[in-house]
């Protein structure tokens, strides 16, 4: 089967601008006061063109961020409606992808790795390493 490059790239460009037009709204038009401060990290759109996956993550530093999450999402899905509507005229399109919003916490996961990392990094070097005996010829013996 032939690879449609031409289709791949066209559906990255559209994915792009997809995220740049969202996030330009969520910054600036919605007004919605469920809306934490968060931004789109990628928007996932489907081979046919007809959905698309908009991952959003929210500002770390918010105390009860599960909380914070649920509802940027749920704003966002009530304002989803203008969001298409506003992208439609922008981008001058006759269709827009159904847009579904999902928490993005690979960001996260990837903090919460790190950590463990350095733990047990410092754990290693805290640890005293045997001291191995010396296999290399000393002075003493080369000499006699």
């Amino acid at each position: 089967m032939p690879e449609h490059r031409g289709r791949k790239h066209h559906q990255d460009r559209v994915a792009e601008t997809l995220r740049l037009e969202i996030s330009t709204m969520i910054e600036g038009e919605l007004s919605d006061p469920r809306i934490d401060f968060c931004y789109v990290t990628e928007v996932a759109l489907n081979p046919g063109g007809k959905s698309a996956r908009v991952y959003v993550a929210v500002d770390s530093s918010v105390k009860d961020i599960a909380k914070a999450e649920e509802n940027t999402i749920a704003g966002l899905e009530a304002a989803k409606g203008y969001i298409r509507y506003e992208i439609k005229e922008r981008m001058g399109v006759r269709h827009v992808p159904e847009l579904s919003f999902l928490a993005d916490r690979s960001g996260r996961f990837q903090a919460r790795i790190e950590e463990l990392m350095d733990r047990s990094r410092k754990r290693q070097k805290v640890q005293p390493q045997p001291a191995e005996p010396s296999t290399s010829p000393t002075l003493e013996t080369t000499l006699e």
